[in-house]
Order: C-alpha cells, then structure tokens, then sequence
C-alpha cells in the first residue's frame, strides 16, 4: 500500500513538474543560450559558457549547465530539452526526500513530507526553470539522505558521500549549498552510535570529500590556462575562488558586489523581485512568503516541540537527530535569508522547501502518534490552526484570485482544529488534517504551474510573469542575417541577455560583451580588434544592456558604418 502511494507521489510530482513545460519558451534566456552553447562546444559545456566560441562563461559554476548540456547533446537543443532536465531534478528530490524521512519516521510522514515539498509554490516554480536551484536543492537533499544512513551505524563512508553531495552542490551554486553544513554536522556530532572521536574523525574526512569534490574544478579553472579557456563571468580577476567567495559568497551576504558583474541591488525598499526588506519577516513577507512560507509556522513549531518532547531521548535517538538535521536547516538557511543584505532573490527560498517539509512530517507525525496524552495534542492543535490562518492570510493577497479557496481552507481548518481539541479519535480525523495542511499550499502550486514564467526573476502564484530583468528581443530582419553568417561569432552585443535572445534565435554563436550585465572586462577592447581584425566576428549589435565596455561600443561606432534593419542599428564589421 505504501509503495503504491509512493509511486502515486511520484506520478504527481511529475504531472506537476511537466505538463505543458514548453509553454514557458527557453524560460531564463541567459541560462538557455549557455544550454545552447554546451550543446555545440565541449569546451562551453566543460566551463559553462555562454557562446560556443568561449568568450565568457555565466556567473556561476557550470554543473546544473553539465545536466541540460548533455540533455541537449543527446535529444537536442529545444525548449523541453532546456527544461526538462529540471523537472526531473524534482522528481528525483521528491523521491529521495521520501527515503530520507521514511528511514527515520515511517512511510506515512514521508508521504506527507514528500507531498509538502511537491507543492511548495517555489518547488513547482524552480522544477519547471531553467535556474541552477533545481540541481542544488536535489545535490542537498542527496546530502541529507546520506548523513542519516550515516547516523544509523556511524558510517564514515556514507558521511563522505555527503560531503560529496555537498561539494558538487558547490559546483553548482557556490556557497549557498554550504549552509546544510551546519545542520549536518551537529546532528552526526550528537547522535552517531560510537565514541567522541571517532565522531569528529568522520566529520573531519566528511569534510575532506568536501574539499576534495568541490576543489577539483576550481583547480582545474585556475591551472588551465587563462588565454585558451572562457574567462570566468561575474568575477574581477578572472578567477572562480575570487567569484566563490566575493560575487557569489560574501558580497550577497553583506551587500557588496563582489565584481563587475555584481551589482548591489538588494532587498531593500520593499523590492518584491529582490526580497523585500531584510529583517526576521521576512521569509513572510510579500515577496518570500507567498514562495515558501505556507508550512513554515508549522514547522517552526513542530521542531520546538518535538524537541521539547524528545529532551530527556537517549543520544542516539534517531527522531530528534532527524529532527536537528531539517531543523537546523530550516533555522540556518532562514536566517541567512532573512538578513542577508546582497542580491537575494525570493526563488532562493527553495533550498528551504525540503527542510520545511521534512520538519512537518516528521514532528506532525510524532505528535499525531502522542495525541493521547493532552499536552502533545495541543501542540499538534497549534500545529494545524497555525498552517490554516496562515494560508488564509496567504491567499487573502490575491483575493481575486479564487477567493473560495481560502474560505474553503478556513473551514476545513476549523473542522480538524475542533475535532483535535475534542479528542475524536477517528482514522479519517488524520485525513482532514492533511487537507488542512495542504490546501492552500496545492492551490498555489498548481497555479503557478498552469502559467508560464520567463525572465530572470521568476515569481509563483497565479499570474503569468516575466519576472524582473526583461530578455532581449531581436527582429526578424536581423535573425537572418545572423544565420547567414560564416564566421565564427554571427555578432556581438553588450550584455549577456541582449547575445542570449539573438544568440537563441539565430541559432549562431554571438559574443556577450561584459557577460551579465556587460560590465565584466571581458573582451578587452584589444581582444575585440583582434577578432575583428581576423574575420571572426560579422556584426555589432548597437543596443544592449550594460556600460561597463563602452570603448568597444565607442571604438566600433567610430570606426564602422551603422545601419538600421528592424528597428535595430547594427554595424557590419567585415
């Protein structure tokens, strides 16, 4: 019975997660032309750049790029293949967060946490994106997975797989994947069944796979040499510790850009696209609470209570370690969320959606088994009055929005409050429950996947969005004249999001000036000339999103004819 509920969970997460994927087009062009890129060049799909060429690469590590790049090479670069191979990250990170909570709390608590985490808004929205938070949070659920077989007979190779798992969840999105290390590490330093020692013996070759698993490709990076790979987009030195630790690691956390690829637009001001303002509502505010909050309260005080519960537990209790593992995830990564002050965006959330889910389950379902005694059914009360209000207040900030969902949660909230605080002990008492806890949180998902997102910030909920940063339009007249060219580069153009809509459109590589946001010293005007002065690049197209390499823009308007064709000016550099 157990196993067809499981198989039915995953039918759902994958109806969720690809029916109608395409609608979206390329999703997030920036990303798709890298996609695009990977599937032409070994060498693009090696460091993650954006043109086959190798000019630049995006700005961040390639590995969620090595999933979609090879997705591409064997069915062909197309919109589903872009896609798909996120949809099926999710899938896989349902499933393994159904085995990580099943081996410590029963089949019913991971059905519960897998279904939670399916139809957490931000789960639906990122597994049906092309962002490299899909691969992260599958790399991160893996490590979870791992460190509680781990904890079962203090294994020190299974603690190794999940520094592994860590390591190339590095790989794919740098130092955000670090912040389950901590969770990780308490819970095997207090519960693994042997000495003190060889505890901290493990953590410590735990941590060497760590180094070991993300180190390789940095290494690699830094000892290839610079002249005959991409340079590394985002970073000030060309280099991807410098990017590791300053754009994408310390200067999203306290507010510095970290490079020219930067920028340091932050949360501030209420910016939904960006936050909202830092604080510890956040996560419940406006722009993250609608992504990811729903069983947030829920969970928050399950972890209190269960551990309150489980104090007197004997150390290796494995409730309470599962318990410290998703709870000091849900508490890490929230409060790293909540006062980071660089460029967070409410997408970020969905590291929290397995963690949140998994906390749920496990103490929604421990108290569910203690309901007898008073004390442990009021807590579950709260629990489930709690998720109700919540989700009411929720969907209260789209009231236009099928406004008879929330009544409907309210009432079903107020059925199964009631029938807790009476003590009616009947089997379909549970049912109710997780109607309850789900209602408004399945709602939301499944509007979110029935609208199409584009752009670079992608919110959920009802209304389809291109989210922040507008994509780069290219006329037709253009396009042709792209995919008419011989040379190795059809153009160039200031800025990564510019290069990726004609770059997508031509079908021909096309050089982003500055990468993201055309501010990376990358060409150098002296590169460019020599490309130009080889044949290699045909058009510069005038127009693109950036400053930061004018004096290529500048050098080209002075020195070649321009020409308007479809509303665009383009200078013919052969």
């Amino acid at each position: 019975m157990h196993r067809l509920a499981f198989l039915a969970l995953l039918a759902g997460a994958a109806v969720l997660y690809l029916w109608n994927l395409t609608a979206s087009g390329y999703g997030n062009e920036f990303y798709a032309a890298a996609t695009q890129a990977a599937s032409q060049s070994w060498k693009a799909l090696l460091f993650g750049s954006l043109d086959p060429g190798n000019t630049i690469t995006v700005d961040k590590p390639p590995a969620f790029l090595w999933v979609s790049g090879l997705f591409a090479k064997v069915f062909g670069f197309s919109s589903w293949t872009v896609l798909a191979p996120q949809a099926l990250e999710g899938v896989a990170a349902v499933g393994l967060l159904y085995a990580t909570v099943k081996r410590t709390s029963g089949p019913a608590a991971a059905l519960f946490a897998g279904a939670a985490f399916a139809l957490t808004p931000v789960a639906t929205l990122m597994f049906r994106f092309n962002l490299p938070d899909a691969l992260l949070v599958l790399l991160m659920v893996a490590a979870a997975y791992c460190t509680v077989r781990a904890l079962e007979k203090a294994s020190p190779l299974w603690l190794a797989l999940a520094g592994s798992a860590i390591g190339f969840a590095f790989l794919t999105k740098m130092l955000q994947a670090f912040l389950v290390l901590p969770a990780l590490a308490l819970a095997y330093l207090i519960a693994a069944p042997t000495s003190p020692l060889r505890r901290l013996l493990h953590l410590l070759g735990a941590g060497v796979a760590v180094v070991v698993s993300a180190g390789w490709f940095i290494a690699l990076v830094e000892l290839w040499p610079a002249d005959s790979r991409p340079y590394i987009g985002g970073s000030t030195n060309n280099s991807l510790w410098e990017l590791a630790i300053g754009y994408n690691g310390l200067g999203r956390i306290f507010g510095s850009s970290g490079g020219p690829g930067g920028g340091g637009m932050g949360g501030g001001n209420g910016n939904i696209g960006f936050g909202g303002e830092t604080g510890i509502g956040r996560l419940f505010g406006a722009s993250m609470g609608p992504e990811i909050s729903w069983l947030l309260p829920a969970a928050l005080i399950g972890l209190g209570a269960g551990l309150w519960f489980l104090r007197r537990a004997p150390r290796t209790d494995r409730t309470r370690a599962a318990l410290v593992v998703w709870g000091g995830w849900v508490l890490v990564s929230g409060a790293v969320f909540s006062f980071m002050s660089g460029i967070t965006h409410p997408y970020y959330t969905v590291a929290l959606a397995p963690a949140i889910a998994a906390v749920a389950g496990i103490a929604g379902s421990e108290l569910w088994r203690g309901r007898g005694h008073f004390p442990v059914r009021m807590a579950l009360t709260v629990m489930v009055a709690a998720t109700g209000v919540w989700g009411f207040i929720l969907l209260d900030r789209t009231p236009d929005w099928a406004p008879w969902l929330r009544w409907g949660l309210l009432a079903v909230t107020a059925i199964a409050v009631a029938a807790l605080v009476f003590d009616l002990n009947r089997r379909r008492l549970a049912g109710v429950l997780v109607v309850a806890a789900l209602l408004g949180t399945s709602g939301y998902a499944v509007a979110t996947a029935s609208v199409t997102h584009s752009g670079s910030i992608p919110l959920s909920g009802p209304r389809s969005q291109q989210g922040g940063m507008p994509e780069g339009t290219s006329s037709t007249e253009v396009v042709q004249l792209l995919k008419a060219t011989g040379t190795e580069w059809a153009a160039a153009t200031t800025g990564a999001q510019s290069a990726a809509s004609l770059q997508l459109a031509s079908g021909r590589p096309v050089i982003a000036i500055g990468g993201w946001n055309g501010s990376d010293p990358a060409p150098t005007l002296e590169e460019f000339k020599a490309l130009v002065a080889a044949g290699k690049v045909r058009y510069y197209v005038e127009g693109g999103r950036g400053g930061g390499s004018s004096d290529i823009g500048e050098w080209v308007t002075a020195n070649f004819e321009a020409t308007t064709i479809g509303g665009q000016t383009l200078y013919d550099l052969g």
